[in-house]
């Protein structure tokens, strides 16, 4: 099994990441730090350490959903010590959040140890949707919406929605399958028109619904994905 994915399916954090603090030289196998992406491990043979803990696949995987509150950043562990997501589930669960979704947007997450489930979700080509309640500070046009539908450049290349539905003349649903940083939020700004709230209000299949802020539960993979 490749490091990155014992690392994911453990708990400790996404394949992504995983690539990072690897090369960072965080993690050992047989005593011997490894940096080399792509590395493979014997179950059976090898002991990895991650950040001088040992590292053991889980008996058990786990699925929760949570409503992010505003304030609290997506990241399993911060060095600045700000609030984390982290901080609203019991330590128990060793589990780590899927995704992004900035500081100052709220709504749902999933947090998981299951690592095939986090790639099936982050990657574009499965082509899972994430639905957003959007407000901002300008009345809505019809070149907004446009412009959403088309696409717009960023510098990772063309953002688009997949579906974009208006509530009424601030506020709209967004519908898309792509997940880059901040990427709602700077949409709009290229069309001069600022988000003041951002809510995610579905992953998949996984609806929000009466989930209470800052509130968790325990969930069913079938629950997300079919």
């Amino acid at each position: 099994m490749r490091l990155n994915k014992y690392l994911s399916e453990a708990g400790i954090c996404s394949r992504r990441v995983a690539d990072k603090i690897i090369s960072e030289g965080k993690v050992k196998v047989n005593n011997k730090v490894i940096t080399t992406l792509g590395t493979k491990i014997d179950l059976k043979e090898d002991t990895v350490y991650c950040y001088n803990k040992l590292v053991e696949l889980p008996d058990k995987l786990i699925y929760l959903a949570l409503n992010k509150p505003r304030g609290y950043i997506t990241t399993k562990s911060d060095p600045k010590k700000r609030k984390i997501v982290m901080d609203l589930i019991p330590r128990e669960y060793k589990v780590y959040p899927i995704g992004r979704l900035d500081k100052e947007s709220e709504g749902l997450i999933i947090l998981t140890n299951d690592g095939e489930l986090t790639q099936k979700l982050t990657h574009p080509k499965y082509g899972h949707e994430k639905e957003y309640r959007v407000k901002v500070n300008k009345k809505i046009t019809t070149d907004y919406i446009n412009s959403f539908k088309r696409g717009i450049k960023l510098e990772e290349g063309i953002a688009k929605a997949d579906r974009i539905d208006t509530i009424n003349d601030y506020e709209f649903n967004l519908v898309i399958h792509q997940g880059w940083k901040r990427q709602i939020r700077r949409m709009s700004e290229k069309l001069d028109n600022e988000v003041v709230s951002l809510k995610r209000i579905r992953i998949s299949k996984l609806k929000l619904n009466k989930l209470k802020v800052g509130e968790y539960k325990e969930i069913k993979i079938n629950e997300i994905i079919s």
